[in-house]
């Protein structure tokens, strides 16, 4: 017997004027950090911030390498930092930001898979989900309410 296994994903996408305070803050952040990426080959500025649940906040940006694939993403640049000095706060949210150097236009993008699987890590330490906001190029905020509704077979250890 064949069995069809299916998933959908969901994004859920919030109007400047109904962001909250929290969020703002984040995405102004993960964009104002953007600014400082080491990318001198792709040209592709990146940011990202996350809020702990203790409240603190940490942001970082891409930083390429010659020697690809040496670089390492926003994402996993700004988790990695806020795990090495707080492992016991639970990643709450993670605000991503991008754009091509020499355009003022929003580029529109999620977590590469590198990054979906870091954020997958944290979720399964901390048995919660974290939120995934990405500033689309029209200026709306799209959200997902957990790694899942980006990667939804994402690699666990089935067995625990």
């Amino acid at each position: 017997m064949r069995k069809k296994i299916e998933f959908r994903s969901t994004l859920e996408v919030y109007l400047p004027k109904d962001w909250s305070e929290e969020d703002r803050n984040l995405i102004e952040l993960a964009q104002k950090i953007s600014k400082n990426a080491h990318a001198p080959y792709s040209d592709f500025l990146v940011g990202a911030a996350v809020l702990l649940d203790n409240g603190k906040v940490f942001a970082a940006n891409n930083q390429e390498n010659v020697s690809f694939p040496v670089g390492i993403c926003a994402e996993r640049a700004a988790l990695s930092y806020a795990m090495a000095n707080f492992p016991d706060s639970r990643p709450k949210k993670i605000a991503i930001f991008a754009r091509r150097r020499h355009e003022d236009r929003i580029a529109s993008v999620t977590p590469c898979g590198l990054c979906r699987q870091t954020i997958n890590e944290y979720e399964v330490k901390f048995k919660s989900p974290i939120e995934v906001m990405m500033l689309s190029p029209e200026g709306h905020l799209l959200v997902a309410n957990g790694i899942e509704q980006l990667l939804p077979f994402r690699f666990n250890d089935l067995n625990s």
